[in-house]
């Protein structure tokens, strides 16, 4: 099986990558939103913009959330 990052031999501890460092690519990818799929679906925008728009209220409250200068 080859890693699904740079097609090289996979490693047992680390599969299906072949290192800890496109384990951690793949992550960051996720993490990222690149492997993101986008929705065609209307509800889903206007349900993003709900628990968007509640998370910024409720965070302006939070002392411990860092400020833009």
């Amino acid at each position: 099986m080859a890693c699904p990052m740079c097609a090289k031999d996979t490693d047992a501890a680390y599969r299906p990558f072949c290192s800890k460092r496109c384990a951690d690519l793949d992550l960051a990818k996720w993490l990222g939103g690149s492997y993101a799929i986008a929705s065609q679906n209307e509800d889903d925008f206007d349900e993003l913009d709900q628990e968007l728009e509640k998370a910024s209220s409720e965070g302006e409250d939070d002392p411990d959330l860092p400020r833009p200068s």
